[in-house]
């Protein structure tokens, strides 16, 4: 028997990275997962590695038609949720003063907007006791440089984790957020240059106080505790950062 067995879940953003995870553990642990990205190859390729009850769904988290699709598919197939797992998401690195509008709206529209929207859109499939957890980052209270448009989206998704979790409450819905800090899933290395990439994590080891980059898998199960076990916690954010944003 696995800890989540009968549980149903749905990861945005799930056919890598952070997002692939979390759908590894679940699925490890009996849950029934649907996985939904932008790209139909990675996501079949990810359905095959997990094995398991996995639905791989192509669906756009910042397309409201999309998301509506999703809900519906999701209410025939599955009736209804226990865990909404609200991951999908892109960064951007540019200097302040050089940032430019069309990255402004492309990360606003994909990490606050359909964020937003996806939860609003999936709360008439959620089920009493289930729980939404918000991927945020620890640089939403952090100032790096290069990321004033990407910490400022994180730190809207903060602030929804607060607004929705007080006005699910009468659904008995709990939403918490996750906030990752250096965790070893790819993101510099797909979003920078080789050389650039080395050294922002080589900094960034230097900087945390565990002096180590986290494994996904510990991203993995505080989103999972946060999902099914924080039964008491709500409107909350769990570091999973090394202890950066704290000491």
């Amino acid at each position: 028997m696995g800890r989540f067995d009968g549980k149903r879940a749905l990861i945005t953003g799930g056919g890598s990275g952070l997002g692939f995870s979390l759908a590894r553990l679940l699925v490890g642990e009996g849950a029934r997962v649907i996985i939904t990205g932008r790209t139909r190859e990675r996501l079949d390729a990810a359905r095959k590695e997990l094995g398991g009850d996995v639905t791989a769904v192509r669906s756009d988290s910042a397309s409201l038609p999309d998301i509506d699709a999703l809900v519906a598919r999701i209410a025939a197939e599955f009736g209804q949720l226990d865990g909404l797992f609200v991951n999908a998401g892109v960064n951007g690195f540019a200097p302040f003063e050089a940032t430019p509008e069309e990255m402004y709206d492309r990360l606003f529209t994909i990490n606050a907007k359909g964020p937003y929207f996806t939860v609003q859109r999936f709360v008439p499939v959620l089920a009493a006791g289930s729980g939404v957890v918000f991927t945020t980052s620890v640089i939403n209270q952090l100032g790096y440089p290069m990321t004033s448009v990407y910490s400022a989206t994180k730190a809207a998704v903060r602030s929804m984790t607060r607004s929705m979790a007080r006005e699910l409450l009468p659904r008995n819905v709990r939403v918490n957020a996750v906030s990752p800090g250096p965790i070893d899933s790819g993101i510099l290395d797909r979003g920078m240059p080789a050389e650039a990439a080395a050294q922002t994590k080589a900094q960034m080891i230097a900087e945390n106080p565990m002096l180590r980059f986290g494994r996904p898998e510990e991203f993995a199960r505080a989103a999972a505790f946060l999902a099914f076990d924080a039964t008491f916690t709500t409107g909350a954010e769990l570091a999973v950062d090394g202890g950066g944003s704290q000491l």
